[in-house]
């Protein structure tokens, strides 16, 4: 069987992205077929494998740790070019390195995150984040919003099309036969049958019982504490959180080395470390690859579990 062909963007050139991919290139050469897509200048290259070339950066004037729109932009061109390796069949599935979005913004591209990006460019309707690492899964309702916004998404069927989609990935891209989901409140305590919050009472606890009855197995919603604790221990494959936070607080503290974003609902895999930018040590060599590699070797997974689908 030939091996699939992950392309992998460097993300902003003057972030930790050229850093933690030339590092993890060293380590899992041979896994699979590797593109890098970016900007020579800022890479080293590295024996082995293949750099697509943009050239879009000034090498008169780079620096690494710098938030600016030429870097936006190419960052921007990076996942252009990607795409375009998508549709093209020349690539199997997407690995990108952290963009800066206050970069992107200044260069005129008016979006939270690559989630976003891919969202728009696809025309894919509202895909969901799934965040995980070695103990937990989160799949997200929200994502790069204004707290105040997280109530208005939920009752407007953000929550059930979390579900739904978290729950055909974990059965075609993780082999999870029957998915066992936990619900986080979006309240302390769940809203205590609301007196802390209607959102439970009023949209999230109807909406359980209908995919209950669907044959979904789903429980909740409870104290997002109480919910995260018991996935920690096995008992659910995926806590689903009303935002953002709520999933990368414990991420990073179980186990941000193993930690991937994972997005569902694009018409192919894409994964990415759950680090960012990291201006302030970027070009010094002190950037972990670990979250990186995690990611490249869940795309790979995914990507051969969804063939075999």
């Amino acid at each position: 069987m030939a091996k699939l062909r992950v392309g992998i963007t460097i993300g902003d050139p003057s972030g930790i992205g050229p850093e933690v991919t030339r590092k993890a290139m060293r380590k899992i050469k041979g896994l699979a077929d590797f593109l890098v897509i970016g900007d020579a200048r800022v890479w080293n290259k590295v024996t082995g494998v293949e750099f697509l070339d943009l050239a879009n950066i000034d090498k008169r004037h780079f620096q690494f740790g710098k938030i600016t729109a030429e870097y936006g932009r190419a960052s921007i061109q990076y996942l252009d070019k990607a795409l375009d390796l998508i549709e093209n069949k020349r690539i199997d599935c997407l690995v990108t390195c952290p963009i800066s979005k206050e970069a992107i913004n200044k260069a005129g591209f008016n979006f939270s995150g690559h989630t976003e990006y891919f969202a728009g460019r696809c025309k894919a309707d509202n895909p969901v984040m799934m965040l995980l690492n070695d103990r937990l899964r989160f799949s997200l309702v929200t994502r790069h919003i204004p707290l105040k916004s997280v109530s208005d998404e939920i009752e407007s069927g953000g929550l059930k099309r979390t579900i739904l989609l978290s729950h055909k990935a974990l059965k075609d891209w993780f082999g999870v036969s029957a998915p066992r989901f936990i619900v986080a409140g979006v309240n302390p305590h769940a809203s205590d049958n609301g007196v802390i919050g209607k959102e439970e009472v009023r949209t999230i606890i109807p909406l359980l019982k209908g995919l209950k009855r669907q044959g979904i197995f789903i429980d909740g919603p409870i104290g997002a504490d109480t919910a995260i604790a018991a996935a920690a221990h096995k008992k659910y494959d995926c806590v689903i959180a009303m935002y953002h936070d709520q999933a990368l607080i414990p991420l990073k503290l179980l186990g941000n080395a193993s930690g991937v974003n994972l997005t569902i609902g694009l018409p192919f895999i894409r994964t990415s470390p759950l680090h960012g930018t990291a201006f302030d040590i970027a070009g010094k060599n002190l950037a972990s690859e670990d979250s990186l590699i995690s990611a490249i070797k869940l795309a790979i997974k995914c990507t051969l579990n969804q063939k075999k689908a």
